[in-house]
Formats: structure tokens, sequence, C-alpha cells
């Protein structure tokens, strides 16, 4: 199953992460901080950091911020926003 069909995380790699105390992590999305994640989306984090695997870490923060698009939610807001 192909999760990135357009191939934006394989050659961009969009998302960074820093890590931060007290169990906590923040999530950039092109340079800009999107959101701080923690509890079990931080252990979920950190073991794909141990992965050494960057599609994986990349596709985990594109799913835990929500900012993984499809291509059709673009037309979709667009199209019933006077409704």
């Amino acid at each position: 199953m192909i999760e990135d069909k357009r191939d934006i995380l394989k050659n961009n790699k969009p998302f960074e992460y820093r890590l931060l105390k007290y169990q906590k992590a923040q999530i950039y999305h092109e340079g800009k901080a999107i959101m701080i994640i923690l509890g079990k989306d931080y252990a979920k984090l950190l073991s794909n950091i141990a992965k050494n695997d960057d599609y994986a870490l990349q596709l985990f923060m594109a799913k835990v911020t929500g900012q993984f698009k499809h291509g059709n939610e673009k037309i979709a807001k667009n199209k019933y926003k006077g409704r």
C-alpha cells in the first residue's frame, strides 16, 4: 500500500522535530512549529527515530499532525464553502 502517492515525504522531508523536556516534542512543518506531542505519540516518535527510517518518521509526523493531504481536500472545501 502506497501512502505517499505524490512522493512529498520522500523528496522534501517537510517535517522536523525537536525533543523537549518532560517527554515532549515539538513538531515543525516547513520550518513552522505546529504541534507539541506527548504521551503515546511521544513514545511512537522515539521508536520511529530509533528505526533510522526517514520515510517512516516523516509519515508518522504527517499523520500525527494531520498535515497528510490526499489531494482533494482543497477542492472539496472550496466546493461546499457556501453551504
